[in-house]
């Protein structure tokens, strides 16, 4: 008697594939960098939060996080090396009923575009920053940037790097985000949740994203490719909710502090705008 082979499950269509342009894809990006699982982490919690993707914006700014934008089926702007902040900023005062999401990376947000960041976490701009990390300059040959660790090697550092970098969730809660967390790339259930709730929040919001660079930083810093960086996140990352970001600082060989460090309530610009403009009786 014939052996009865079950039947094989075909799918045409792929759940997340009304989020994603399907003619720019396969992407760009490196093998063994961690975009593709930041940008899957992303689009799914857009299906968790069920919102109303036409009033959803994506802004992203100069760089390798800046090719996000490009692949999400969503209004999207890929703007000026540095800024995307002003970008949004612009789009949300605009239109207040958007969720605007910056999408960019370490060298865009805190270099060039550090003056931006800090001003919109201070005006408690209604927006979600999303900052990938990879310690580098990875678009141009993998130069030392502004979250590059003290001494480590890059194509402009190649003696090591000599220079304090930014604690991006530090800069962000002292310059006054509601919300801060950090996960890296391996953690993806935990990204997600926090990315989750960071576009729910009313305020700035910032989940940083440290992501392994294997062509560049992994290779100037014989941290091996892909699997051995996710495995040194896997062996290096402790979590730990509630601390003081002050003490998050990622020093090079050390731990990495994650977790959810900042949540609180105070009104956003436009909040306070309204406010101003009704206590003075001005029309918008």
């Amino acid at each position: 008697m014939a052996e009865e082979v079950s039947p094989i499950l075909t799918v045409e269509h792929h759940p997340l594939d009304d989020l994603l342009r399907q003619d720019r894809l396969p992407h760009i990006w490196c093998p063994g960098c961690g975009l593709g699982t930041v940008l899957n982490c992303f689009v799914n919690a857009l299906r968790t939060l069920k919102l109303d993707l036409d009033k959803v914006a994506i802004v992203s700014g100069i760089g390798c996080t800046g090719r996000a934008a490009g692949y999400l089926n969503l209004d999207g702007f890929h703007t000026t090396h540095g800024r995307a902040i002003p970008f949004a900023t612009g789009l949300k005062l605009g239109n207040p009923e958007l969720k605007v999401v910056v999408i960019s990376g370490d060298g865009d947000l805190m270099a060039i575009g550090g003056n931006h960041f800090i001003h919109a976490a201070r005006r408690n701009m209604d927006l979600t920053i999303l900052c990938v990390n990879n310690f580098n300059y990875g678009m141009t040959s993998g130069q030392a940037g502004p979250t590059t660790p003290t001494g480590a090697r890059t194509s402009t550092s190649p003696y090591g790097n000599p220079e304090h970098p930014f604690n991006i969730p530090y800069l962000a809660a002292a310059t006054g985000a509601t919300y801060v967390a950090r996960w890296t790339a391996l953690h993806v259930r935990r990204l997600e949740r926090s990315i989750v709730e960071a576009i729910n929040k009313r305020g700035f919001s910032v989940v940083e994203v440290i992501s392994p660079c294997p062509t560049y930083y992994g290779r100037w810093n014989k941290m091996g490719g892909n699997l051995e960086q996710m495995k040194y996140y896997h062996d290096h990352s402790i979590i730990r909710h509630w601390s003081d970001p002050a003490q998050a600082d990622i020093k090079l060989g050390g731990e990495i502090i994650v977790g959810r460090f900042v949540d609180v309530d105070k009104p956003t610009f436009g909040d306070l705008l309204e406010k101003t403009l009704h206590d003075r009786q001005v029309k918008p």
